[in-house]
C-alpha cells in the first residue's frame, strides 16, 4: 500500500494499519524488571529529529522518507513539542468558529458537489474535494528520526507508538510506508517488524495541521500541530497480554466484591502454539493474583493460555470500596508461564472496587449520593502548550485535594495516561471525554443553526467518531477513578452520537454515559445521556426542571465560567445541593489559564500573552483566559472561593 495525500479529505479514512486499541497496561518481562519499575522492553525516541516545515502540502518535500533523501540543510526540533511553540507557523487561538473562517470558504464538510448527499451514496461521492490537501495554507511537519534498536528489543516483534500527534500523520520506516492516522489525543500504534533492522534505521513523520479531522476538533484552545506527546517503541515477550479488561465490582449489599476478567494474548516463536485453537494451553498458563493494599493474598486462580480468555465474575469476599475520601486500590497482577513453569511477562494493574448507579434518579456511588466539586481541565502549560511534564499534573493533584476539588472532566479530549493513574490514587472523580467537538459547525453568529451538524446524522462520519469512542474506551477501561464516559463536547446531536453513547453502554454497562448536547435537540434526549447536563444554566432555571417532574439527575457540566473578577455568585449553585437531591454539583470552567509565556520585546520580561496577542485571526482574545489559576499555575484569588464552598459539600 501507499500513501494518499486525499485520505487528509475523506472522512472515511482516518486509521490505516494501525493496531487495534488496547489497554494502557504496562508490562515487564521477568521479576527483577518488575521489581525495579523497568519497562526493559521499551525504547524511547522522545529528543532531537530533523525537521523540515512547509507552508502546505504542495511545498512539502513528497519523498522526504526515502533513505537516501539528502535532508542535510535540515532543522531540528525536539519531540515532543508543538511545531509553533519552536517557532514555525502561527499561534493561534479560537474558541467556536473554524479557523479558517474568514479566510477561505470550506462548507460543508469535505464534499465535491458542496451540498450533504441524503444518504451515503459510496466512494465516488466521498473521494474528497482537495480542500485540505490543496490548500494554499495547511502547513506540514515533516519528521525524520534515525536510530539504533535498542539490543533488548533486538529479535522480537517490535511496534511503536505515538501517544499524541496533531492532527493527520503518515509514517514510513527505512522507505516503506507504514501507516496513517488521525484522532490527536488517543495513542496510535503501528507494526515495525517487517521493516526495522538493529542499526541504521530512518524512522519518518509527516504531520499535517489540517484534515477532515479538523471538523471533530473545534474545541476551545489554541489550534497547534506536531508531536506533542511522547513517541517510543516496545517489543512484546514471546507471551504477550495485548488486551486487559479488570472489571471489580462492588455487589448491591456495598460490602462485597467480584472480580471478571477478560484477555486477549499474543504468541510468537514457540509460544504461538499455546493460542492455537487446536491445542489449548499447550503448557502454557495464566496466573492471576489479586491483593489488598497491604499486599495480602485476596484471590488467586490459573487458567490455561488461550487468545481469548474470560474469567467469569469471582467472589472475592468483604472488600473496601474506592471514593473520593479513601481512594483504596487493589494490585491485580497477570503472571504469564511458559509450559516449564518459567515468567515470559508480568501485567501489574492497581484496581479498585466501586459502585456507580443511578437509583430513585440521583446518581449514587457505593450506595451514597453522589456530589461533583468539579473543574474542567485542558492540559496546559504556560511554556508548552499542550505539552505538559508529569510535574505540571502532580502539582494539578496538589492543588486539587489543597481545594476540596473532588471531581475533573478532561476537556475535550482524552488526556497523557498518568494523569488517569493519578487520579485513580487520588481519588479523583473523572468525566473522561471523548476527543469531539463540533462548534463550529451548527452554532453560527446570531443562532443555532444545524443544517450541516458534524458528525450529525451523515453516515459519512459514523465509523469516525466510533472508533473515537472504541480508542478511548479501549485505552482507559480499567481506571476506577472514570465514573461517566462523555460523548465529546458541543457538537449538537444526531444518529451518530446515538450510535457513541449504544457502544458505551454495550462495552460497559456499569459506568454511566454523559453529553450535555441534547438540551439543543431533545429528540434525542433518551438516546444520548444518562444524566440532563447543561452548560451555564441559571440557579433558577435549574431549581424548575427539579421541582417539575425530572426525568434524570441534573449536573453542570460547564459553570461558573471564571474570567476576570469572576465566582461571585458560588453560593447560589451551591445551595441547590441543599434542596434538590437529584442536583449533583458541577465542573467549573475553568482550572487553568490558557496562555503563552513570552518574552516582552521592549522589557525583556517573561510575561504571559493570550488569544489575539500573536496577530492571530479570527480570535477570540482573551476568552482563553478563565481558569482558576493563571497559566503558569500561580492560583487566582478566586481560588478561596471554590475552596471554601466545595469544602463545605465533601
Amino acid at each position: 500500500m501507499e500513501a494518499d495525500i486525499r485520505w487528509l479529505d475523506d472522512p472515511r479514512v482516518f486509521r490505516v494499519n494501525q493496531i487495534p486499541a488496547h489497554s494502557d497496561h504496562g508490562f515487564y518481562e521477568d521479576e527483577e524488571s518488575f521489581a525495579a519499575g523497568k519497562f526493559t522492553l521499551r525504547q524511547c525516541l522522545d529528543g532531537e529529529w530533523q525537521f523540515c516545515f512547509s507552508v502546505n502540502a504542495g511545498s512539502r518535500p513528497a519523498e522526504f522518507y526515502r533513505e537516501d533523501y539528502d535532508r542535510s540543510g535540515w532543522d531540528s526540533i525536539p519531540v515532543p513539542m508543538h511545531i509553533e511553540m519552536a517557532g514555525y507557523d502561527k499561534i493561534h487561538y479560537i474558541n467556536v468558529m473554524y479557523p479558517w473562517e474568514g479566510h477561505m470558504f470550506r462548507r460543508p464538510a469535505c464534499t465535491i458537489e458542496g451540498t450533504w448527499p441524503e444518504q451515503d451514496t459510496g466512494a465516488a461521492a466521498w473521494a474528497g474535494d482537495g480542500s485540505f490537501s490543496q490548500a494554499a495554507y495547511n502547513p506540514v511537519g515533516s519528521y525524520v528520526r534515525i536510530f539504533d534498536l535498542d539490543p533488548a528489543l533486538c529479535g522480537k516483534p517490535v511496534r511503536i507508538c505515538f501517544e499524541g500527534a496533531e492532527q493527520a500523520m503518515y509514517l514510513w520506516l527505512n522507505g516503506e510506508f507504514i501507516g496513517y492516522a488521525e484522532d490527536s489525543f488517543t495513542p496510535s500504534e503501528f507494526d515495525l517488524t517487517p521493516y526495522i533492522r538493529e542499526q541504521g534505521n530512518v524512522l519518518a513523520v509527516e504531520v499535517h495541521k489540517r484534515s477532515s479531522a479538523a471538523y471533530l476538533e473545534d474545541q476551545d484552545f489554541f489550534r497547534f500541530f506536531g508531536i506533542f506527546r511522547s513517541v517510543y517503541l516496545y517489543a512484546r515477550p514471546a507471551l504477550h497480554v495485548e488486551d486487559l479488561w479488570a472489571r471489580p465490582r462492588l455487589l448491591g449489599d456495598y460490602v462485597s466484591g467480584s472480580l471478571e476478567l477478560e484477555l486477549e494474548l499474543s504468541g510468537w516463536g514457540k509460544a504461538a502454539m499455546a493460542l492455537c485453537e487446536e491445542t489449548p494451553g499447550h503448557g502454557y498458563q495464566v496466573k492471576i493474583t489479586l491483593q489488598d493494599g497491604e499486599g495480602s493474598l485476596r484471590w488467586q486462580g490459573q487458567l490455561p493460555a488461550a487468545r481469548r480468555i474470560h474469567m467469569e465474575p469471582a467472589a472475592v469476599g468483604e472488600v473496601i470500596p474506592w471514593d473520593n475520601r479513601r481512594p483504596y486500590l487493589y494490585r491485580l497482577l497477570i503472571t504469564l508461564l511458559d509450559e516449564e513453569g518459567r515468567i515470559l511477562e508480568l501485567v501489574p494493574y492497581d484496581i479498585g472496587f466501586r459502585r456507580i448507579e443511578i437509583v430513585d434518579r440521583v446518581m449514587r456511588l457505593n450506595g451514597r449520593r453522589l456530589i461533583f466539586n468539579g473543574v474542567n481541565r485542558h492540559e496546559w502549560s504556560a511554556k508548552g502548550g499542550r505539552v505538559i511534564s508529569r510535574q505540571d499534573m502532580e502539582y494539578d493533584i496538589r492543588i486539587f485535594t489543597e481545594n476540596h476539588i473532588n471531581a475533573v472532566r478532561t476537556s475535550h479530549y482524552p488526556n497523557q495516561i498518568p494523569w488517569y493513574y493519578l487520579c485513580d490514587s487520588h481519588g479523583i472523580y473523572m468525566i473522561s471525554e471523548t476527543n469531539l467537538e463540533t462548534h463550529g459547525s451548527w452554532q453560527k453568529p446570531g443562532g443555532d443553526e444545524p443544517s450541516w451538524n458534524v458528525p450529525g446524522s451523515f453516515p459519512a462520519w459514523r465509523e469516525a467518531v466510533l472508533d473515537r469512542a472504541r480508542t478511548h474506551f479501549e485505552t482507559f477501561k480499567n481506571h476506577p477513578a472514570i465514573l461517566m464516559w462523555s460523548l465529546g463536547n458541543e457538537s449538537y446531536a444526531g444518529d451518530n452520537l446515538a450510535a457513541m453513547h449504544a457502544f458505551f453502554k454495550e462495552k460497559d454497562p456499569d459506568r454511566l454515559v454523559h453529553y450535555e448536547g441534547v438540551v439543543h435537540n431533545r429528540a434525542y434526549e433518551d438516546q444520548i445521556s444518562d444524566v440532563e447536563s447543561r452548560m451555564y444554566e441559571w440557579p433558577e432555571k435549574i431549581a424548575e426542571y427539579l421541582s417539575e417532574h425530572p426525568k434524570k439527575p441534573f449536573i453542570l457540566c460547564e459553570y461558573m465560567h471564571d474570567m476576570g473578577n469572576s465566582l461571585g455568585g458560588m453560593r447560589s449553585y451551591m445551595e441547590l445541593l441543599d434542596r434538590f437531591d437529584m442536583y449533583q454539583g458541577g465542573f467549573i470552567w475553568d482550572y487553568v489559564d490558557q496562555a503563552i509565556e513570552v518574552e516582552d520585546p521592549v522589557t525583556g520580561r517573561r510575561v504571559l500573552r493570550y488569544g489575539g496577542d500573536f496577530d492571530d485571526r479570527p480570535s477570540d482574545y482573551e476568552f482563553s483566559g478563565n481558569g482558576l489559576l493563571f497559566a503558569d499555575r500561580t492560583p487566582k484569588p478566586a481560588l478561596q472561593e471554590v475552596k471554601y464552598y466545595y469544602g463545605q459539600y465533601q
